[in-house]
């Protein structure tokens, strides 16, 4: 099943999708609301709302937010190997891939304040002249736990959407030369969406320790770079398990893949110099897609505006 978060009249509503349009659910339940078991609770209120919905509205009328608009955390790993090994190059043009990386799946906590939803524009951070895009999938905890295998974890998986991990550049690897963060550099905006894809909508997409689903972002209508899902050095299950290690993941608990290989300009500008590609700019359109999630289209402004 896909479910979306989207605004009607100032109230927040989740329903169900179907094709283009909406089937609801009664006011004031939320997809929050429904995680924190095995997915039933979710699948039967898509199946009364397909019934008996409260409310269909077709999609493209909705006020769409972020499925889960407000997680307890946002926790953004990096298992892409080859956006990790080009960025890193735009640091230092000496850099090499550490053993350790391949050890763990490392991750930073991000800002949960910082949610958009998907057709939210995206304002430059204050101080930055470097802003980047870094497209990414992202797994929501529907059942928490502690110190949980790899193994079992995908049970503890609600579903997935997108995550766009908006990036102040210049912040960030001014900040990140101290040791610590990333931190303002990352501070502003994550967009995610459009929708909440369930697991097993996935199911015959599975390759090697995940999914093999094209990733694909443009910055007015240039494609910048696509990879495959399943390009992903580790599994969501093992991300899970990291994360959960010596202490709990909760419902509603956002995990990031990290950026796909060619998702984002700091990649680019790594292999191929500062000057590969300018920065984002007022006025630019990124969009980013990743087959069977969706889309998200983004207009890029000025901070304040």
């Amino acid at each position: 099943m896909r479910f979306v978060s989207y605004l009607l009249d100032g109230e927040r509503r989740a329903g169900v999708v179907v094709q283009d349009r909406i089937h609801g659910f009664e006011p004031g339940v939320s997809l929050l609301s429904l995680l924190g078991d095995d997915g039933e609770k979710l699948r039967a209120a898509g199946e009364e709302a397909l019934n008996d919905p409260r409310q269909v509205i077709a999609i493209a009328d909705a006020g769409l937010i972020a499925p889960i608009p407000d997680p307890p955390t946002v926790r953004d790993f990096v298992t892409f190997e080859q956006h990790y090994a080009g960025s890193m190059l735009a640091v230092d043009p000496g850099a090499t891939v550490p053993a350790a990386w391949y050890e763990i799946p490392t991750f930073y906590f991000t800002n949960p304040y910082a949610i958009r939803g998907p057709l939210d524009d995206i304002p430059i951070p204050p101080g930055s002249q470097r802003l980047d895009l870094e497209l990414e999938v992202a797994a929501i905890i529907g059942r928490g736990g502690r110190d949980i295998d790899a193994a079992s974890a995908d049970e503890h998986i609600a579903g997935f959407c997108i995550l766009n991990d908006w990036s102040a550049r210049d912040l960030q690897f001014h900040e990140m030369a101290v040791g610590l963060g990333p931190a303002k550099g990352k501070d502003t905006s994550i967009s995610l969406g459009p929708t909440l894809v369930t697991p097993d909508e996935l199911d015959q997409y599975r390759s090697g320790n995940s999914y093999d689903l094209e990733m694909v972002a443009r910055i007015n209508g240039e494609t910048i770079g696509r990879d495959s899902l399943s390009s992903m050095h580790f599994s969501f299950g093992q991300m899970i398990e990291h994360a959960s290690r010596g202490t709990e993941v909760r419902p509603g608990d956002v995990l990031g893949s990290g950026t796909c290989g060619g998702g984002c300009l700091a990649e680019m500008w790594g292999r191929h110099g500062s000057d590969a590609h300018e920065s984002l700019q007022p006025g630019d359109v990124v969009s980013v897609s990743v087959e069977a999630l969706g889309d998200m289209t983004t207009t890029i402004v000025a901070y304040g505006s």
